[in-house]
């Protein structure tokens, strides 16, 4: 109870603290974050298209090695049944 306590006295003093210290306003501050959410949402279009072609190249890559050993244990399943 204490340690929560003391976890929002010391939240509440910080945005206090930093309300006070800031060294622009806040109508520049808002301009300032809306802009770089901007730029990191452009960032991330990108960034996503490059996953999405990776995880196309792992899923292609995955099917291939599926197939050939899919075919590889069938061809010794039939010549260990021919065998016996």
């Amino acid at each position: 109870m204490k340690f929560t306590l003391g976890l929002l006295v010391g939240f509440g003093l910080g945005v206090a603290a930093g309300l006070l210290l800031a060294p622009q306003s806040g109508e520049a501050t808002r301009a300032q974050l809306s802009e770089q959410g901007i730029m990191l949402r452009d960032r991330g279009a990108g960034l996503g298209e490059e996953l999405r072609a990776r995880a196309s190249e792992a899923m292609t890559q995955g099917r291939e090695i599926y197939q050939r050993t899919k075919d590889e244990l069938g061809t010794i399943y039939t010549r260990t049944k021919s065998e016996s």
